[in-house]
């Protein structure tokens, strides 16, 4: 149901006018700074071997008080949300230094609503939740004699968030979130693979419960386990890779996203640091981070500091053309914040951070980006990896992918890695395909200790050059 006024879940112990008068006394001697109210609900159900193996609901709130002075920042937080805790914070403020700048001044207003104030949780009823899960089983092992096993785990979140500012800025989001999630273990002769496909964003369950939905995910999930039952070891060696599209863009976003985001190239120590106007990718290659778009996982109307999302050029035709920005570090640079000021909770502060970040869509069919491999592989899709975010060196696991051959596809291979770096990575793109596409809403994004949701998405690409991983030889 929605709350007549989601507010009251912040304002229980604590009223606005307090709130406004605490925060404006806290921050009297910062340059910046705010008072962040959260209240934050969450489920989650695990079902696993035919049974509900575990339920889960919880509830948080609290508030984090941040003062930002020059370069310094002090931060204090607790769960108890009431004027005594919030003075007890405030004392922590004292510590930065006097502000000898200008005030930084409140973000631009907005009443944007990318995605419904709706609560999730609380329109669908537990049994059908649980009846959901039990569904996606049975269909999925009636769907192949193969299936020796099926998980299926669905979540769901709804937070409401509140940011008050000394200047009298108050800013209110209410923040939907669901997922669903289909992991097929298939068993044939002795052998066992895995294949899993998750959908989600910031709507309400009805999507999920969709048939058209579920049945999607489950022959998603049960066609990767199938194919990789017939996989064999993975070539290595440097080799062309086709990325597929969607999804692949979880390298992207690990490779160089993080490279781009402010703190980094402030401090230099990004590959990209200073290199505003140089080309730092092949022709052709456009890279965005937009938060403004509806229903996204990693959409925001507005930002954890109040900032309205919006899409940020990162990289166009080639040229690197700006950074991603939080209002620390974009005061610090002398340019504008570009909302993308993110914190995981009230309890952590919010640095620059990811939304949803892809590259554009070039003119190639990606068939005959296919037909030009003469020996390579096509990476449909990605598991793990891990990233340098000074470098851009990555390591990436792909969980379904297949030789290419004299411009065709090949037998699947197992075991396969991918090893670059993403500056050098986006040199070696020679072929953009016409079919962009998101992931489907899975992503989570760590950082110094932070989980976020994000988006990812690019079209299909031609990268030369590539180290491959695997067990036989190239």
């Amino acid at each position: 149901m929605i709350a007549a006024d989601p507010r009251s879940f912040l304002y229980r112990t604590l009223d606005p006018e307090q709130a406004q008068a605490l925060t404006a006394k806290a921050l009297g001697q910062a340059d910046d700074g705010e008072l962040y109210l959260q209240y934050r609900k969450a489920e989650a159900f695990g079902f696993d071997d035919g049974r509900l193996k575990t339920a889960s609901y919880d509830t948080t709130s609290g508030f984090g008080l941040r003062a930002v002075s020059g370069e310094m920042t002090a931060f204090a937080h607790a769960n108890e949300m009431t004027p005594a805790a919030i003075r007890r914070a405030a004392e922590t403020m004292t510590l930065i230094e006097p502000s000898t700048a200008t005030k930084s001044g409140p973000p631009q207003g907005t009443n944007r609503h990318l995605y419904t104030a709706a609560d999730p949780l609380d329109l669908v009823p537990f049994a059908d939740k649980v009846n959901l899960c039990q569904t996606i089983d049975a269909a999925a092992r009636a769907r192949d004699p193969r299936v020796a096993q099926v998980s299926v785990n669905l979540s769901g979140t709804w937070s409401v968030v509140e940011i008050v500012r000394a200047d009298g800025f108050v800013a209110t989001d209410v923040r939907p979130l669901v997922r669903l999630n289909v992991t097929i273990v298939a068993e044939q002769n002795g052998r066992r693979e895995t294949g899993s496909y998750g959908i989600g964003g910031r709507y309400l369950y009805d999507d999920l419960f969709s048939p058209e939905t579920y049945n999607r995910a489950i022959d998603e999930a049960l066609a990767q386990a199938l194919v990789n039952l017939e996989s064999i070891a993975a070539p290595a060696g440097e080799m062309t890779v086709l990325l597929g599209n969607g999804w692949p863009g979880i390298l992207l976003h690990e490779a160089i996203g993080h490279g781009l985001e402010g703190d980094f190239n402030r401090k230099g120590t990004s590959a990209f640091s200073g290199r505003i106007g140089e080309r730092v990718a092949a022709e052709g290659v456009t890279v965005v981070d937009d938060g403004s778009l509806p229903d996204r996982r990693g959409s925001l109307s507005i930002d954890d500091e109040g900032t309205p999302t919006r899409e940020t050029v990162l990289i166009e035709d080639g040229i690197l053309k700006g950074y991603m920005q939080d209002r620390l570090n974009a005061r610090l640079m002398g340019v504008e914040a570009t909302g993308n000021g993110r914190r995981e909770s009230f309890s952590h502060a919010p640095m620059p951070r990811m939304t949803n970040t892809f590259m554009k869509a070039g003119k190639d069919d990606p068939a005959e980006l296919l037909a030009r491999v003469k020996k390579g592989i096509f990476a449909k899709a990605f598991g793990g990896g891990q990233v340098d975010i000074v470098s851009g060196k990555f390591v990436f696991s792909c969980t379904e992918a297949y030789l290419i051959e004299d411009g065709k596809l090949g037998a699947p291979i197992k075991g396969a890695t991918l090893i670059g770096d993403g500056p050098s990575s986006l040199t070696r793109v020679r072929g953009i395909g016409n079919d962009f596409a998101l992931d489907e809403g899975i992503g989570m994004c760590g950082k110094a200790g932070q989980s976020v949701p994000a988006g990812v998405g690019q079209p299909t690409l031609l990268v030369d050059g590539l180290t491959v991983g695997g067990t036989a030889a190239a």
